[in-house]
């Protein structure tokens, strides 16, 4: 899934599931039943493929995508995270079946909200981003979750939670391309624990006793300060990384998903402390429905064009891929200029932080303690 608007993205990443879920989700009515069609879960892994994966090296995701019909990769362990925990967003929308699966956590790296999405309706996306193992928390007195003032999406302070699909060569290959395919994102192994006990009630280690096997995830790094944007690829970026936050429907596909999975109930906690993006505001009711007006039918056009000229991978052409970067350029840069300052924030509540009164508060004023004391 930042340097105002002169950043770039990825050809194909706002064609990515997540962004047309959200927007077709919000302008169509479905009486598909998605959720609770698959219940069941897939039995672990065999301690044979664990074993195999320390064999393994990260993917060119380009090539892996050309070659998935001839690949001798048998299945693929994948790391997911965010909203493919949920069934009904992996299995239902997405149509993935696993093999098998197993609940990890991965000390290396830790879930971030840092993927813009569209304002007012979808204003980020989870994304992962490294840790350091060593300098993470050891406040074990209060859990994974720091008490000192920040975001509440930045309170965890333990290695990243998930599960562990294994896949087919083609699923995996579906998902790159559902996820923006090779430009957005790279493939990298990292190392995955098992839990010490499938209780939910059982703290997550701050240091992972249990046996390590290896995993592929997508990895979507954000340009550094002082870094120039690749000139092709790359993501969206935003000024303040862990200032948008999610919309209710997407975080309750991440806390349905864990509660489906049973992941740690100290972990699901901390999901459900995390704050929506709520309008409160006349002002922004009516920045919405402006901007949805505005912007929606073009999201609608890239998703038909996306589905009518995307090859057998499921990847954009090169002209539709600059065609969306455009777009989603054109839209960051209405919200910026004209959007935010006439009817307020389309990233973060009105209200969630400390001293800060009515809709007529500028946001982009407040100092940098009061920015954080909100989750």
């Amino acid at each position: 899934m930042d340097t105002g608007i002169s950043e770039t993205i990825s050809p194909s990443s706002t064609l990515a599931a997540d962004h047309e879920h959200a927007i077709l989700s919000r302008t169509t009515t479905s009486t598909t039943k998605h959720h609770h069609q698959h219940t069941h879960q897939a039995p672990p892994p065999c301690t044979a493929r664990l074993q195999a994966s320390q064999e393994e090296r990260p993917f060119n995701l380009n090539q892996f995508v050309e070659e998935t019909h001839t690949t001798n990769e048998p299945t693929v362990l994948y790391l997911a995270y965010g909203s493919n925990l949920s069934i009904e967003k992996f299995r239902g929308a997405r149509g993935i079946e696993p093999l098998s699966q197993i609940n990890v956590i991965v000390p290396s790296l830790r879930l971030t909200f840092d993927l813009p999405g569209i304002p007012y309706l979808e204003p980020c996306f989870a994304n992962s981003a490294k840790r350091d193992p060593e300098n993470g928390s050891t406040r074990e007195e209060s859990g994974g979750l720091t008490r000192k003032r920040g975001y509440r999406k930045d309170e965890w302070h333990k290695g990243m939670v998930g599960v562990v699909y294994e896949v087919t060569a083609k699923d995996y290959a579906h998902i790159i391309a559902t996820e923006g395919g090779g430009s957005t994102y790279a493939d990298v192994l990292v190392d995955c624990h098992p839990f010490v006990s499938s209780d939910v009630h059982v703290p997550v280690e701050q240091h992972p006793t249990t046996p390590s096997f290896k995993a592929h995830t997508l990895f979507a790094p954000a340009t550094l300060p002082g870094e120039r944007p690749p000139k092709d690829g790359g993501r969206l970026q935003r000024p303040r990384s862990s200032y948008a936050q999610a919309s209710a429907r997407y975080l309750k596909l991440i806390t349905d998903g864990a509660a489906e999975l049973g992941l740690p109930n100290e972990y699901q906690q901390y999901l459900l402390s995390i704050r929506p993006y709520r309008i409160t505001t006349y002002k922004q009711r009516a920045g919405m429905l402006l901007f949805s007006v505005m912007w929606v039918p073009f999201f609608l056009l890239l998703f038909a064009l996306g589905r009518m000229f995307q090859d057998k991978n499921g990847i954009a052409p090169p002209w539709l891929a600059k065609l969306t970067a455009t777009i989603f350029k054109a839209v960051w840069t209405s919200y910026d200029n004209v959007f935010e300052p006439a009817f307020g924030d389309g990233e973060r509540t009105i209200g969630d932080d400390v001293g800060v009164l009515g809709d007529g508060a500028n946001t982009r004023v407040y100092n940098t303690d009061l920015e954080k004391m909100a989750g």
